[in-house]
């Protein structure tokens, strides 16, 4: 009995796919999240120390706010390579500088740039003064030096829709990754009034996308052909064609150490705090048992590529067998009318009221942001831009 539980206590962790969110300062002033206006404070956000405390991942992407905004991320990129076989940092692509810097000491890392759009559509609903042009030179930049892993990731809205299969064209063209997503409301963002208005007309872009990829001879893409049919299920506020399973193999970690299941629910969701426990006991606390509970619950319908992709890969078989229909089929195009919803909808059988009632967009909610009542308390007499721009210019006087 003894030799039994030594050899259950010495069982290898499971691997999980995490999300570290090492800051929610911003400095760009997107159009679909709010986040810029709520910052977290710098004295507050994740520490080296509660980073080493983090179980053993297979994956983590390392997000913000903008997580170059963090002078010290190189020291969390090192500490988080001793948890995790991957990592991937999503970025606005702005400070150019520090992520040539970075990659230059883990050439080993993935880069997503956050790009909107062909230039004028992406400098609008990105609000930075020639951000296309330093996101798009940023990349070039890190293809030049031979970075494997480096691409765009694109939110898809109304506004910028007709730019999804000329971005992805350029992508192709540069060897590049092409991540998509669409609007999301959640405390997140700090928003709850993102909607897609013209459905069929972003679904059509979305269906030209998924024909692009499905010609390809990257077995990579033809999967994330699927992706982007289920984003098309997705905005017409249909259930999810894979299950959510965030909190379980998942997690998300904000800037205060708490842990939560992913970054799409109405309000923060916290299964423990990891600057005062273990990672065992938080994640085998009553606590995460509740919030487990409300994620089988959960009726958002979210399909962010931090929760589908690892249903694709637990699931695989679902994706699988819709790809081999689609490639089994030479010379027949993939249509948008393959979802039922779509056809609803084109033959009058739905209206876009019912479609808009399926959707997040609350007109009427009380935007949460998450954060901490320190943060909070800092925008009594500053604007989050402010703010920002207070934490910037002090870290360019102390590299003077």
């Amino acid at each position: 009995m003894v030799a039994a539980d030594t050899k259950q206590n010495n069982a290898p962790q499971k691997k999980l796919n995490g999300t570290v969110i090492v800051t929610y300062r911003c400095n760009a002033r997107c159009s679909m999240c709010n986040r810029y206006k709520a910052p977290s404070k710098p004295e507050e956000e994740l520490t080296l120390e509660t980073i080493a405390k983090l179980p053993p991942m297979y994956f983590t992407n390392i997000t913000g706010g903008e997580p170059f905004i963090r002078a010290d991320l190189a020291d969390i990129v090192r500490e988080l390579y001793k948890k995790s076989d991957r990592i991937v940092i999503s970025t606005n692509g702005f400070f150019t500088d520090r992520i040539i810097a970075l990659c230059e000491e883990f050439p080993q890392v993935g880069i997503r740039i956050s790009i909107e759009g062909l230039e004028e559509t992406n400098n609008a609903i990105r609000g930075l003064e020639n951000g296309f042009q330093r996101g798009y030179g940023t990349l070039k930049r890190l293809v030049d030096m031979g970075m494997k892993d480096v691409g765009f990731g694109m939110t898809v809205q109304d506004r910028n829709a007709p730019d999804l299969v000329p971005l992805y064209k350029i992508s192709d063209e540069l060897g590049m990754e092409f991540a998509t997503a669409s609007l999301h409301n959640s405390f997140y963002f700090v928003e709850a009034k993102n909607i897609i208005h013209d459905r069929p007309m972003v679904a059509g872009h979305f269906e030209a996308l998924v024909n692009e990829l499905l010609k390809s001879n990257s077995p990579k893409k033809w999967f994330r052909a699927y992706f982007n049919h289920g984003l098309i299920n997705y905005i017409y506020g249909q259930p999810r064609l894979l299950p959510c399973d965030m909190s379980f193999d998942t997690f998300f970690i904000d800037p205060y150490g708490d842990v939560m299941p992913c970054n799409g629910t109405k309000d923060k969701e916290v299964m423990g705090n990891l600057n005062t426990q273990t990672w065992d006991e938080l994640w085998n606390s009553p606590e995460a048992e509740a919030v487990r509970q409300k994620v089988r619950s959960c009726d958002r319908q979210c399909w962010m590529i931090g929760s589908v992709s690892p249903a694709m890969h637990k699931y695989i078989w679902k994706p699988a067998w819709w790809v081999l229909r689609h490639k089994l089929r030479p010379g027949k195009k993939y249509s948008m009318y393959e979802n039922e919803i779509c056809r609803r909808y084109r033959d009058g059988l739905v209206t876009k009221e019912e479609l808009d009632a399926c959707s997040t967009c609350d007109l009427a909610a009380a935007v949460s942001d998450g954060l901490s009542d320190a943060s909070r308390e800092q925008l009594r007499d500053k604007t989050g831009e402010e703010i920002v721009a207070e934490n910037l210019a002090a870290q360019s006087a102390e590299n003077a």
